[in-house]
């Protein structure tokens, strides 16, 4: 090649061609060559010896077996040289490294490739067309047939996480309207699937028209039971098909306790946060299983944010914020991410029904070690240590006697002193 220019590769030279060395090889031998019309790959040995020869001549060969003989595959299409007069195609690699790799197997008799052949059938599709082939004279009365608990055949197979049954089941009853019938406890396929984590039958139930702006009879959306519980993946999915839907889902809904999801998540993560505490540092089964609930609890928030859930936004039976919550438990890892939001500002000295802001709470904490830090935190975003609650009192009026509480009473007290100044 010139210089800085790699020119066309022209192929490889090879002291004798494959026909030479198969002609020489059943010269060799004193059995009887293979009858002409059977297989031509028949002899394993020979094409053992070929490959070795061949290695010889710094040729890269690769094969795989059909039918219990070896034979020679490509790496790609337009790599292949072949004789046409040959049995056998050997394929170089002509490049030192391949992107993609493609493996096309040469059956006997077989000598060019089917470029043109239909992609392969994923496992899911062919589930999904064995049972429709199953379901083909379900009627609509037995779609719609209920046993003892109203579960229709949709609610059983989206709990027993059968996905393709689930969509062809799915898709017959959205057919005629009915995709969205309820269970005894006031539960449609698609919720039954958000509380049993099923995400990608969520995302098919989601993607035949399911409604995501349900309740049960506890009071709770979809939304809710992701928050409780944890269910990242399922959530995910959700706010993936809003996004590419375009269908809209009121991130502000409340259950029968005035909470929206984002209030869920957050006391839900800081109850896990508590159970740490109480189980101590030493590493066991159970923390570690609470350590995983945190950090999806956490991606819970973080996706409620993203889907645009409201900081503030207060519950309706005390008026708290989301960040009210988490200083309640000296939840620092939730105080950092609602303090890194861009309109944080907004809800940093937000009060309660009762007047108190987050500063307030997180002063009235008694025996949390990360009291210090959260109120330290507080104050460097803004938060006022002079403001009053409906019983005019002032966060360090809140902090509790104590070795811990002494050093928080300093804290804001200083904070005080240079805020005055």
């Amino acid at each position: 090649h010139s210089a800085g220019k790699l020119s066309r590769y022209q192929g490889v030279r090879v002291k004798n061609t494959v026909k030479e060395l198969i002609m020489q090889k059943r010269h060799q031998e004193i059995q009887s060559p293979c009858d002409q019309g059977e297989n031509m790959f028949c002899d394993t040995e020979m094409l053992e010896d070929i490959g070795d020869v061949l290695s010889k001549e710094r040729l890269s060969i690769e094969s795989v077996t059909v039918r219990g003989c070896p034979v020679p595959v490509c790496s790609r299409p337009q790599d292949l040289y072949t004789d046409a007069e040959s049995p056998i195609y050997t394929v170089c690699h002509l490049l030192p490294s391949m992107e993609n790799m493609y493996t096309y197997s040469i059956p006997p008799r077989a000598p060019s490739f089917n470029m043109t052949a239909a992609p392969p059938v994923s496992f899911f599709e062919w589930q999904i067309k064995y049972e429709e082939e199953k379901l083909a004279a379900l009627s609509y009365v037995e779609l719609t047939t209920r046993d003892g608990d109203g579960d229709t055949f949709l609610h059983i197979a989206v709990a027993q996480g059968r996905r393709a049954l689930a969509y062809v089941l799915g898709r017959k009853m959205a057919a005629i309207g009915m995709l969205d019938m309820k269970e005894h406890n006031n539960q449609s396929a698609f919720q039954v699937s958000v509380a049993a984590d099923q995400h990608l039958i969520a995302q098919d139930l989601l993607l035949l028209g399911a409604e995501i702006n349900t309740m049960d009879c506890w009071g709770r959306s979809p939304l809710h039971v992701c928050a409780e519980k944890g269910h990242t993946s399922t959530l995910q999915a959700i706010q993936k098909s809003i996004q590419t839907s375009g269908r809209q889902v009121n991130m502000e809904v409340v259950n029968y306790d005035g909470l929206t999801p984002l209030h869920v998540a957050v006391l839900s993560h800081n109850a896990v946060v508590q159970e740490l505490c109480c189980h101590g540092t030493p590493p066991s089964a159970q923390n570690l299983a609470l350590l995983q609930k945190r950090k999806l609890l956490g991606e819970c928030i973080s996706t409620l944010l993203l889907m645009g859930a409201s900081l503030e936004m207060k519950d309706r039976k005390s008026g708290r914020t989301a960040l009210h919550m988490a200083a309640e438990e000296a939840n620092v890892e939730l105080l950092r991410l609602f303090l890194d939001q861009t309109n944080y500002f907004s809800i940093i000295n937000a009060k309660a029904y009762s007047g108190n802001t987050a500063l307030h709470m997180a002063s009235a904490l008694q025996g949390r070690q990360a009291q210090v830090d959260a109120v330290r935190l507080l104050l460097r975003r803004g938060a006022d240590p002079s403001a009053k609650n409906l019983e005019n009192e002032q966060p360090a009026q809140l902090v509790p006697d104590s070795p811990l509480g002494d050093q928080v009473r300093r804290i804001l007290k200083g904070k005080g002193a240079q805020s005055r100044s």
